[in-house]
């Protein structure tokens, strides 16, 4: 059997389409390896959203190279965003490519890894969608998946490609969502975590503005599945039914990903946004009034043409009066085929890397006040495994922290189970980790009350 290597490079939505890649390669008898040098196969699924990206993407691929100039590998595929950006230049570049495959050719991969011709392309379907009938093989923790309810976008913010590498809004059904969420719950999933270009979009698509609120509220009736956080939110698409849907589910955690991009009117204008300073606290404040113990993350660009001194105060001025849970940061980056790649690139690098520590350091100070103030709470918390940094530590994750982005509680007394959930005693509280200990009989209580909170859902009309 042919073994393969995998890289898989971007965001939880790229990682989705890497596990039915490998989902197909394992129905059709190859062996899927964590040692790239044993791999006879190695494939690289980029990432092509920014400049940082597709560099990351272009160092994996000559990684790859050398693998296979040196090793087991004799054929090098690349699948993914930068394909659709630059398949004709990838294949010139690279002589040591083989083959490539965009984002809607995922369940071709064995068709393409056994073309001879390297310029191969599978009939594809623009409006291709897995659903939960496509394999995937989950290299997540156990106890956490990603499930992908949407593919592209139909917006059209100034400073993305996305659409034209992902193609038009397509929503999958709120049974096919459903279905798999109860696959992966037979496989030892406890958490599932919705991600698509953008969620609240979810079923416009297809006739059903409040789509996501339905989703989230039959995600509530699976047994077995202890959480359900929803990534992604559009702020103007943020609907009162949405907000309840989370307030009311026992199992969707109090957890708003919210990228807002900016604060300023005038730069949200020109990046195709809309909102503003004062639009964003009402929303903020909406939000925290119906969801009690709201969780809220944000993402922020520095460096957008037009960005003068004055429109990053107003952006700092909003971080520190919202006082969001978790920010994440990024530098602008001008993108070929994006409606801003005609406004240049005029805030000198220099002054974006500072706005973007200035932004950090404010969120770091706001950040270790929120979390100080959980000392002395009891939260649950899913249980992942030992510490990349220490055998004494056990890391875990609890409602109000998404995975890989937003921290971790580090566990360091009592008797953690991995793969579980288990109530936690927060001891202390830093700016991006909780520290604490299981409670004694912690994991039979969480465990009590999810199967309570379950049948008094089944109960539910």
């Amino acid at each position: 059997m042919t073994k393969v290597g995998f890289m898989s490079l971007g965001c939880p939505k790229n990682l989705v389409d890497s596990e039915v890649m490998l989902g197909h390669l394992r129905l059709k008898g190859f062996t899927v390896t964590h040692r790239m040098e044993e791999a006879e196969v190695l494939v690289v699924n980029t990432c092509g959203f920014i400049d940082a990206a597709k560099r990351e993407s272009v160092d994996a691929i000559l990684e790859a190279a050398a693998m296979k100039e040196k090793g087991a590998c004799r054929k090098l595929v690349v699948a993914g965003c930068l394909v659709e950006r630059y398949r004709d230049e990838l294949l010139a570049d690279l002589p040591e490519i083989d083959a490539v495959l965009g984002t809607r050719d995922v369940e071709h991969i064995a068709e393409v890894i056994g073309a001879d011709d390297r310029t191969f392309t599978p009939e594809r379907d623009p409006a291709y969608l897995y659903d939960e009938r496509s394999p995937r093989l989950l290299t997540t923790p156990k106890a956490s998946a990603y499930l992908k309810i949407a593919e592209g976008c139909d917006h059209s913010c100034a400073f993305c490609i996305i659409p034209a590498l992902r193609g038009p809004q397509r929503s999958r059904s709120v049974d096919s969502v459903v279905a798999e969420a109860r696959q992966l719950v037979a496989q030892g999933v406890l958490e599932v975590n919705l991600v698509s270009q953008d969620s609240t979009d979810y079923g416009r698509d297809l006739g059903d503005p409040d789509g996501l609120e339905r989703l989230v509220r039959a995600l509530g009736r699976v047994e077995g599945l202890a959480w359900v956080r929803v990534h992604y939110a559009y702020p103007n698409r943020l609907t009162e039914g949405f907000l309840r849907a989370l307030s009311e589910t026992p199992n969707a955690c109090a957890y708003l990903d919210l990228p807002l991009q900016h604060a300023h009117a005038g730069l949200l204008k020109a990046m195709s946004r809309g909102g503003s300073t004062a639009s964003f606290l009402r929303l903020l404040s909406r939000a925290r009034r119906i969801v009690p113990d709201l969780a809220v993350r944000s993402n922020f660009i520095v460096g957008f043409p037009g960005e003068d001194e004055a429109a990053f105060k107003a952006l700092k001025d909003f971080v520190e009066e919202a006082r969001l849970d978790h920010v994440g940061v990024f530098t602008y980056s001008r993108e070929e085929g994006t409606p801003a790649f005609g406004l240049g690139d005029p805030v000198p690098e220099r002054t974006k890397q500072r706005r973007r520590r200035q932004l950090l350091e404010a969120q770091q100070r706001i950040a270790r006040d929120l979390n100080r103030a959980r000392e002395g709470r009891v939260l649950e918390v899913l249980v992942e495994g030992v510490h990349e940094e220490s055998d004494l530590i056990v890391k875990g994750r609890w409602r109000g922290q998404a995975p890989e982005v937003d921290g971790s509680v580090l566990i360091v007394g009592g008797e953690p189970r991995v793969n579980t959930i288990q109530r936690v005693r927060i001891s202390k509280g830093h700016a991006y980790d909780l520290v604490g200990e299981v409670e004694e009989g912690g994991l039979e209580a969480s465990t009590a009350a999810y199967e309570a909170a379950f049948r008094a859902r089944r109960k539910a009309p």
